[in-house]
């Protein structure tokens, strides 16, 4: 497969999913960066992320087992790195010597979990967990997306106040010369006040002209405008080949629209800060750390104890992304490779601590639209028809040129810093509702306020009561809202991986409420439509079998080994014919003699007897009797040729020599009746029965 990963990727759709992500993943990244500076006090801060995202990205994209999932930061990793720093600022400790070490340790024991098969272990991670913890995700990206643009309005308060008052001024640094100077201070703009180092004053200085509702605005413009054209090819403009590129540029598109047209507007936005420079953030450290610097040597051992968490922390995050990315609804071929990335990232670990940078694991909502960016989808389809799902375009190109060009970020500032950061905001919403879309656990919560006969025809919804499908969401529900609080607060947070594994355990607890019936139509990793295709499938060739079965009725079936019998009703009897492989001679029934000997025959024979005394009846019943032949029809009626040979006579046995219509059914014994008739008295049947009519 290794050739065709690069192969595979000469596609136009790559070619959208690389500045796609790019932008995708690089703002995330120079967050984090910033947080991780504040945290650190610089030690660690956006230019080491940068470096980071480079380095890990294309070693990771390049030999991974399932290059489709993109690494990032994440905020579990955040947290360990803000509690070891203050735990070393107060014992008085060197952090990124100490870090080294614990990296090292981490890294060694993914290494002893990849040997021994650990990875095995992810088949405890049903779908009740993965989604648990692909929707948080997704809700952490929207809530933040929400949150920072809120803070602008921190930053850029709306103006309220009717009185408008823009008396606004520059005054000089202490100690300038106003008499020796030719710039004049008062009439400077407030952004060349601040580049000239001075300071402003005045009343209307505090005044913006409405960043805060245009920052608004590029959000939601952003976030509606990617959504509408991602959903452009389903529309019936332009012909298909437009309407697939435009699908594909759709995030691409919409940024480079608003960031013109904030660019046109002219409004002083927020926007992307890149470092300018390639350099370490913290001028008393290098690109190589210490081994010891001024730790003593026990911390070396000390280091195994916080290794143990940081390997939860990053073994949980990195297999639950893989589970995500590898079910089967993405229709992938090329196999899984878990241990091989378990691998992958333990040597990325220990490249990482060695140079000081932060740690990346598998990011949740970046990896899964990083697939749904490589969807693809048949070209053609009848009107009316939705396209079909074909698979993903599986390859590693895409991963290395992302973080290529995230590492080259610093060299490209001059035009990453006109990007408004309300416009990455809107991509990060933008990326976290795409990820919700698809999930069962979503679907369901929606289901929950929708009446019966509204509800869509969903698998789940088939075999399982309303009432049980609501109580599985409530359960599920509610851990999610468990995970949430003790993300939240900062104290517990570094337990986040271990709620993790406490899922998998609610999850087993549930086999006590639900059936294993329930539970594996609830929780079956198996895709929605592949589910319902099949049992479609099954109905039809069921439907097609008992349509074959009523043409070729009282044929016996080879593969079942019945005797199927069509009934004038449309339905079909089935007799089962296995216990009698051998043909038997059964006695035959004489429907004439069995019915003259019933009570009612034999009331209407009395009836005619009576009648008999006629003498007109008598003597015309003894002169038919007289005859031994019969005749039917007369030649003398017909009016034509084949009339009279139609009319012709013929001659018929004698009532005495008529032996009646006989049945012979080969079938099971019938169940006995309380009057048994006198030749079943006389004879009983040996393994068959007659039936008469």
């Amino acid at each position: 497969w290794y050739l065709s990963d690069f192969k595979d990727a000469f596609a136009l759709q790559s070619i959208a999913s690389v500045f796609f992500l790019y932008l995708s993943c690089l703002t995330p990244i120079i967050t984090f960066g910033g947080l991780l500076g504040s945290a650190t006090e610089q030690r660690i801060a956006a230019m080491e992320s940068l470096m980071s995202g480079a380095v890990c990205g294309i070693l990771y994209g390049l030999f991974s087992g399932q290059p489709l999932t993109i690494l990032g930061s994440t905020g579990p990793v955040l947290v360990f790195e803000t509690i070891l720093y203050d735990f070393c600022k107060d014992h008085d400790l060197d952090y990124l010597s100490l870090r080294l070490w614990i990296g090292l340790w981490t890294a060694l024991i993914l290494i002893g979990l990849v040997a021994f098969d650990a990875s095995a272990l992810v088949c405890y991670i049903t779908r009740f967990t993965e989604e648990n913890f692909a929707t948080l995700i997704s809700l952490i990206f929207i809530y933040k997306a929400i949150e920072n643009v809120l803070k602008i309005g921190h930053k850029y308060p709306m103006y309220l106040d009717h009185d408008l008052r823009i008396d606004c001024y520059c005054e000089p640094p202490n100690g300038t010369d106003l008499l020796n100077t030719t710039v004049n201070w008062t009439m400077l703009s407030k952004h060349a006040c601040k580049e000239a180092g001075g300071t402003l004053h005045g009343y209307g200085c505090q005044f913006y002209a409405d960043v805060f509702l245009f920052s608004v605005l590029l959000f939601i413009a952003t976030f509606t405008l990617a959504v509408f054209l991602k959903d452009f090819k389903t529309t019936s403009y332009f012909p298909t080949s437009v309407r697939a590129l435009v699908s594909d540029f759709s995030v691409v598109i919409a940024i480079l629209l608003m960031t013109v047209t904030d660019m046109l507007l002219g409004l002083d936005t927020p926007k992307l800060e890149v470092p300018a420079k390639f350099e370490p953030t913290w001028e008393g450290r290098g690109w190589l750390i210490p081994m010891l610097g001024r730790n003593p040597w026990w911390t070396i051992l000390a280091a195994a104890a916080p290794a143990m968490l940081a390997t939860i922390l990053i073994f949980m995050d990195q297999q639950i992304t893989a589970v995500i990315i590898n079910r089967k609804e993405n229709k992938l071929k090329k196999g899984c490779g878990y241990h091989l990335d378990l691998l992958v990232l333990s040597i990325l670990i220990a490249i990482c601590s060695v140079l000081g940078l932060p740690w990346f694991v598998a990011a949740t909502v970046l990896a899964m639209t990083h697939v749904n960016s490589l969807r693809m989808e048949s070209e053609s389809s009848a009107p009316g028809e939705k396209p079909q799902f074909l698979g993903v375009r599986e390859q590693r190109l895409t991963q290395v040129f992302i973080f290529l060009l995230v590492g080259l970020s610093v060299f490209f500032t001059p035009v990453l810093k006109r990007i408004p950061m309300a416009v990455l905001y809107g991509v990060f919403l933008y990326m976290g509702v795409s990820s919700l879309k698809g999930s069962q656990f979503f679907d369901r919560i929606l289901i929950m306020f929708m009446p019966q006969k509204y509800q869509p025809d969903h698998m789940f919804l088939r075999h399982v009561p309303t009432m049980r499908v609501h109580l599985f969401t409530l359960i599920q529900l509610t851990c999610l809202v468990c995970l949430w609080l003790i993300k939240s607060y900062k104290p517990s947070s570094i337990a986040f991986p271990l709620m993790l594994v406490v899922m998998i355990g609610v999850r087993k607890l549930l086999d006590f409420i639900f059936t294993q019936k329930e539970l594996k139509v609830l929780d079956d990793i198996m895709p929605e439509h592949t589910k319902k295709k099949q049992e479609e499938d099954q109905m039809k060739k069921e439907a097609e079998q008992e349509e074959f079965e009523m043409k070729n009725a009282l044929l016996p079936e080879a593969s079942s080994g019945n005797v199927a019998i069509a009934l004038v009703n449309g339905n079909l009897i089935k007799v089962p014919m296995e216990k009698y492989k051998e043909e038997q001679e059964l006695p035959q029934i004489n429907i004439t003699e069995q019915l003259s000997q019933t009570g009612l025959w034999q009331a209407i024979d009395q009836h005619n007897q009576h009648k008999g005394g006629n003498p007109s009846s008598g003597s015309t019943k003894s002169a038919d009797d007289g005859s031994r032949k019969k005749k039917r029809g007369s030649k003398k009626d017909a009016l034509n040729e084949e009339e009279r040979k139609r009319l012709s006579t013929m001659a018929e046995e004698d009532d005495e020599e008529d032996c009646g219509i006989t049945i012979r059914i080969d079938a099971p014994t019938p169940v006995p009746s309380k009057h048994a008739s006198p030749q079943e008295a006389k004879k009983p049947f040996p393994n068959g029965s007659e039936t008469s009519v």
